[in-house]
């Protein structure tokens, strides 16, 4: 299904895809972006030049029937991984499914926001992102995403034909930026400069705050 999702996707969404050169084609990577929409963890996906994976919830992979199968077949076949995300303990066991992608020298894709904006601005990033670059000692390449919402707008049911666009910016190396200097600083700078990285390929008006919408897809 791996081979099969993708080149489907990207026939039916023709998203326009600049800075693919970017993406390193081996080794552990971070591919951190904004959030518009559910379909930013299909659309990255499918244009990226390796398999990349995303959280999903676990809901998604245990449906029944025929229509249950073949979600899950469309979920795995973009490389997701199923979480429960109404357990407590969410959000430390992501970071360590993350970290276990990136220690395989695996691509990991992570919307630093937390959860998807609803009115278009890009909020301040949670600190996360940058605890997962400086314990794993990968690069970090920001992605900017573009018109992702028109394609399931908010209260929409099924998914629309819209042009999206991606775009991949230049690997961000926070090597050493721990040393010597206080943990929660450093996370903090760290994902201060990768949320900037994004703004400038995505062309949001900063938000200033957090998305409170933290449980959402």
């Amino acid at each position: 299904m791996q081979r099969v999702v993708p080149p489907l996707a990207k026939a039916v969404w023709r998203p326009r895809v600049f800075g693919i050169e970017h993406v390193p084609r081996t080794g552990g990577v971070l591919l951190a972006s904004n959030h518009l929409s559910f379909f930013d963890s299909v659309v990255i996906p499918v244009v990226a030049p390796r398999e990349v994976a995303f959280l999903a919830k676990a809901d998604y992979f245990n449906g029944r029937g025929v229509r249950g199968t073949l979600q899950r077949m469309w979920f795995e076949g973009l490389g997701m991984l199923p979480v429960d995300r109404d357990d407590t303990q969410a959000a430390i066991e992501s970071l360590e499914t993350a970290l276990e992608v990136l220690g395989r020298g695996e691509a990991f894709g992570i919307y630093p926001e937390g959860s998807r904006s609803r009115d278009g601005r890009l909020y301040r990033g949670r600190t996360g992102v940058a605890h997962l670059a400086l314990t794993a000692g990968v690069p970090v390449v920001p992605v900017g995403l573009k018109d992702t919402d028109k394609i399931q707008p908010v209260g929409s049911r099924f998914p629309k034909i819209a042009r999206v666009t991606i775009s991949f910016g230049e690997p961000l190396d926070f090597t050493g930026r721990g040393d010597g200097v206080p943990l929660g600083r450093a996370r903090r700078e760290v994902t201060d400069e990768i949320m900037a990285a994004i703004q400038k390929l995505s062309g949001q008006e900063p938000a200033g705050v957090y998305n409170e919408r933290a449980n959402e897809n």
